[in-house]
């Protein structure tokens, strides 16, 4: 029988980032069945330490994977890597939004390719009908579409602070106004779509939902006739944005549209849908004007939503992502692992010079 994977869980560097891929919980699942686990001390993660300890993991100080995980273990994370090391030698699993041509791409790539690690980047472990296995969408859609129905009744306040679901739902409650308002979902079918959709219903918003035949025509009018607009639309290709900045110019004088919430956030990036922003808004500064005047237009785009609700989005992503970690050692090869390696190796091919080069 072949050995099971290790685990090292990673210390999140991004003060905000307080979920975890895997659970207290999920983690002595996995123990249970002779996994073993190290998970770094955080200062922000929402499940302390101790109950990973109670789990049966072991522990280790806060950044110490770069040179204490041995080189056999898998690193697992959600955000970005730390600047150092600069060579990258161990198998690390997290979101390392590297393959659809994002600025940081080819530097983070070249780390890899120079210390000959590997990155299992989760945004595409899926299976063969490409339905991604780990997905924190609903979460992000939910979380989305409540921040921008809280900005559209002027009930936003910054900086952004995590929090339970009952509180943020009461929150969204409480800001119902007098004047209706509507609100457009674009991928209302998806994860991300749905969570969006229920979070308007709970702030009392009509919701018009879209999907890819929607799409496919769009009515840019219509569009433009809701004061909230959700965009849930995930792409792997590049396909017409459905905001330009001169579809803005031209409906100066009739726009509803006073929010856009992007759930993508696919800056720097061919496939951005809404090209009429070019940078990320963050907890501090959760919404951005884009025009003012009569008809004011902010957008919020936010890259670590679920981190807002991060007991509950922590626990639907571990309960998906826990089978896939038992397969990360199977007697015969997981076959939806294996694409995402296909999907880094593909990557590293894109590079305009040999990475290896410099190894």
């Amino acid at each position: 029988m072949s050995q099971l994977p290790q685990l090292w869980m990673r210390n999140e560097t991004r003060p905000t980032e307080r979920r975890a891929p895997l659970t207290p919980d999920d983690a002595a699942r996995l123990v249970s069945q002779g996994v073993r686990i190290t998970v770094e001390e955080s200062g922000h993660r929402v499940f302390p330490l101790d109950a990973y300890a109670a789990a049966g993991c072991a522990t280790a100080p806060a950044g110490s994977w770069a040179g204490a995980a041995p080189g056999s273990a898998y690193v697992l994370g959600l955000k970005e890597l730390p600047p150092t090391p600069e060579r990258l030698h161990h198998r690390h699993v997290y979101f390392g939004h590297a393959y659809k041509g994002q600025a940081q791409a080819p530097e983070l790539l070249r780390r890899f390719a120079a210390g000959g690690g590997t990155l299992l980047d989760l945004e595409y472990l899926a299976d063969a009908q490409g339905r991604r296995l780990a997905a924190f969408g609903y979460w992000a859609g939910y979380a989305g579409a409540a921040l921008a129905a809280l900005h559209a009744r002027g009930r936003l306040t910054a900086p952004l602070v995590p929090l339970p679901r009952a509180e943020l739902d009461g929150r969204l409650r409480r800001a119902r106004g007098v004047r209706p308002l509507r609100a457009l979902v674009i991928g209302a079918g998806g994860r991300s779509g749905r969570g969006a959709c229920d979070a308007l219903t709970t702030a009392g918003i009509g919701v018009t939902r879209w999907d890819r035949t929607a799409t496919r025509h769009l009515d840019r009018a219509a569009l433009l006739d809701h004061d909230i607009l959700v965009n849930a639309v995930l792409t792997t290709r590049p396909v017409p944005p459905f905001l330009t900045p001169a579809d803005l110019a031209a409906s100066a004088g009739t726009r509803r549209l006073s929010v856009i919430a992007d759930i993508t956030c696919d800056t720097g990036s061919e496939l951005h849908l809404l090209p009429v922003y070019d940078r990320l808004t963050d907890w501090t500064a959760p919404a951005r004007r884009l025009r003012g005047g009569a008809r004011p237009l902010d957008v919020i785009a936010i890259d670590n939503l679920p981190s807002l609700l991060p007991a509950e989005a922590a626990r639907a992503f571990s309960a998906d992502l826990f089978p896939k970690l038992l397969a990360l050692h199977s007697p015969s090869p997981d076959p939806d692992w294996l694409r995402c390696r296909e999907a880094f190796t593909t990557a590293l091919a894109t590079l305009p010079e040999d990475p290896y080069r410099a190894a």
